[in-house]
């Protein structure tokens, strides 16, 4: 076995929790996936789990479970309140077991953030980002729900869990118990803080003592609740403190609850962020810490080990993005981790649409079954992917021409060497990336430039010849079996009267740093790249850093760790100009959107919804309102992110060609799309090999 990776000596120490012991530091956060609901769900979760800890996370967390019906997330949510529950879970444990790993099971209560007409909290008190207003719980009720945590986490034992974590953060209802914001009662479980607390501390005690002493019990604690009213430093500190006496195991930190109007995970957040509030806490109990929130590398969470901020790391959506991460990271090889990039697109946004998650640089995530597996990297191998079986020669022979460096010819050319094509990729620039290079520039965006590390990695892996500065031609394309052209997109042109004048510049010419646009500016389009565009241009407002914008208190010394933001207006004066009438920004992201529509807003861009364009001239922009009448808005230059146009390159002709991405369809600039594609472009050439076992190695994709 080789050596563990030497810049991460910490990340790789085993976790003695006296009974147990963990093999490295490394917890995989609880995620919902959207496979606990769905039929067949179960064997999709055990592939799911499997396959991280066959990549060796140190601690595995399922996404919540409700110990009862009205803490349900959503109607007809997962549930652990009778022995049927605890044996469709088997599956799981014994999957994730089968694997060499600890799997411990969240309950989680929803409280007033379930989105079904029965849902129950402390005292009746909608919040805001709720549908519904909860039925205050009775005091009778209160000792049911208790004994009804405590029935789940028995069942939970049952079905083969190596443990339970109480979840009493992000706002659910034990949250919601100890805020005196939402706890209005007046008996023993309101009032003052010990009483609010009695909640928790009664769960955590009657658990330990139904479960015995060799079973693990996490209590996820709220350190930093980011709500006016929530709990302060003290009280958390004594809430932890309570913990650790009525029987948990460990702590786990949670950040900020769901109504909470600051980024807590969205890719501007920076590494590790929040790791100083686990800090604060380390030292004041025995049992070990977890710190949590955009950990997306091994160095990252090493530096946060190695700074004492904390006894264990949590990683969620990074398991998404990679399986295998952390044995990549023991075998010291980093640069085969595909790196989450914290864009929420395909996990977070499918949970609030109630679709299955799944992961935009990675595919595969939640849909295991459905695709071959790949292997993790061994000791014995060299290259950052493993060909075995079918995967290695279903297409071998087969000579194959990617068109476009972009993310979908990226994934095209790798997956179709997965398994055994000969892949050449043209790339007309000097670079790989397509829009990804543009992405990259954009403040807080940074991470995309991991993504375009990892598939160059891989190409590299997978002896992908790769010509750069070139052009495909029809005559050199004749040479190959099958062409994939994924050309990318262009800008679309602004048709408007002076729209060739100097000052009327495309979007990548900005972001490239062609050209820098003056005082006042005007962006015309307000889909994701207007938006982009305008935090680029803008970005000088956020000067006083991450956490001082949005008014988190790193002092930990106010309520809530609430302080006012010092978020600025930009020196440049930037208006964002659309055709749609209504409110800018309902296509982007769900979980994502309002970060950016308040992000501008506080920086001073002025939005313009409901326009028609009608010229630019020596006088500026001139544009007609929805009203009728005409403005002119004397700019330095006007940014066009007018949307895009696939890029078919002229006279390009082949008798196999499959057209994937922007090349296909520009509407909605996807790159999650995108690397779908490339990944179902490959194995539309496996079913094309007709190979006899196919059909009992593999299922084949749908949309």
């Amino acid at each position: 076995m080789e050596m563990p990776h030497p810049d991460c000596p910490k990340l790789f120490e085993p976790l003695d929790l006296g009974f147990t012991t963990l093999p490295n530091r490394v917890l995989m956060g609880s995620m919902h996936t959207g496979l606990e609901e769905v039929r067949g769900g179960v064997q999709r979760l055990a592939e799911f789990y499997a396959q991280r800890a066959a990549g060796e996370a140190g601690l595995i967390v399922t996404g919540g479970v409700a110990p009862n019906r009205a803490g349900v997330t959503v109607w007809g949510g997962s549930r652990m309140s009778r022995f049927a529950h605890a044996r469709a879970h088997m599956p799981v444990t014994r999957a994730v077991h089968q694997e060499g790993g600890k799997i411990v099971m969240q309950i989680l209560h929803a409280g007033r953030y379930a989105y079904t007409p029965f849902c129950v909290a402390p005292s009746a008190l909608k919040a805001p980002i709720a549908r519904f207003k909860p039925r205050a719980l009775s005091s009778r009720g209160v000792e049911r729900t208790i004994r009804q945590f405590v029935q789940s986490a028995v069942l939970a034992r049952e079905a083969g869990y190596d443990g339970v974590e109480v979840m009493g953060s992000e706002g659910y209802l034990i949250n919601e118990f100890i805020a005196a914001e939402t706890n209005h009662r007046n008996d023993a479980w309101g009032g003052n803080f010990e009483r609010r607390c009695r909640f928790p501390i009664e769960i955590i005690s009657r658990i330990r003592e139904a479960v015995g002493p060799d079973f693990i019990l996490m209590y996820r604690l709220s350190m930093l609740d980011l709500v006016a009213g929530g709990s302060d430093w003290t009280e958390v500190e004594a809430l932890a403190k309570h913990a650790e006496r009525a029987g948990a195991t460990m702590i786990n930190t949670g950040i900020g609850w769901h109504e909470t109007r600051i980024p807590t995970i969205a890719t501007m957040v920076p590494r590790g962020g929040f790791q100083f509030v686990t800090k604060k806490l380390m030292g004041k109990v025995e049992v070990p810490l977890v710190t949590t929130n955009r950990f997306n590398t091994a160095e990252a969470c090493e530096a946060a080990l190695q700074a004492g901020a904390a006894d264990m790391v949590s990683m969620a959506r990074p398991f998404l993005a990679d399986p295998h991460l952390v044995k990549k990271a023991r075998l010291s090889r980093p640069k085969d981790i595909n790196t989450c990039i914290g864009c929420n697109q395909a996990c977070l946004d499918h949970v609030f649409q109630n679709k299955i998650s799944s992961c935009l640089v990675n595919p595969r995530a939640c849909h295991e079954t459905e695709h071959l597996r790949i292997e993790s990297p061994c000791e014995q191998n060299t290259t950052g992917i493993v060909r075995t079986g079918l995967s290695s020669s279903i297409c071998k022979g087969l000579r194959v021409a990617v068109v476009g460096g972009g993310p979908a010819g990226l994934s095209a050319a790798l997956e179709h060497a997965r398994l055994g094509a000969d892949v050449t990729l043209f790339e007309q620039k000097a670079e790989l990336g397509g829009q990804f290079l543009l992405a990259q520039r954009i403040p807080g965006k940074e991470e995309f430039k991991e993504t375009v590390r990892h598939f160059a990695t891989q190409l590299v892996h997978a002896e992908v010849e790769v010509l750069l500065n070139t052009t495909a031609t029809t005559a050199r394309l004749a040479e190959y079996d099958k062409v994939v052209l994924a050309s990318g997109v262009v800008p679309r042109p602004l048709a408007i009267p002076g729209a060739e004048r100097p000052e009327v510049v495309s979007y990548v010419d900005v972001l490239q740093g062609k050209v820098v646009p003056g005082k006042r500016v005007a962006v015309v389009g307000a889909g994701g790249i207007g938006f982009d565009v305008a935090d680029f241009l803008t970005h000088d407002g956020d000067e006083a850093g991450f956490m001082k914008s949005w008014g988190v208190d790193e002092s930990l010394k106010s309520r809530g760790g609430l302080e006012a933001p010092h978020r600025q207006f930009s020196m440049r004066e930037v208006t964002m100009f659309q055709r749609r009438p209504g409110k800018m920004g309902r296509a982007l992201g769900k979980t994502t959107g309002w970060i950016h529509r308040l992000t501008l807003r506080q920086r001073g861009v002025i939005q313009v919804s409901g326009v028609d364009y009608i010229k630019v001239d020596d006088q500026g922009l001139h544009v007609k309102l929805s009203d009728g009448r005409t403005q002119i808005h004397k700019v330095n230059h006007v940014v066009v992110c007018a949307g895009q146009l696939s890029h078919m390159p002229d006279g390009l002709a082949h008798p196999n060609m499959v057209v994937i991405g922007g090349a296909s369809d520009a509407s909605g600039l996807d790159a999650q799309r995108a690397i779908k594609e490339g990944l179902q472009s490959s194995y539309s050439a496996a079913l094309n090999a007709e190979t006899a076992d196919l059909a009992s190695s593999m299922v084949a994709v749908t949309s």
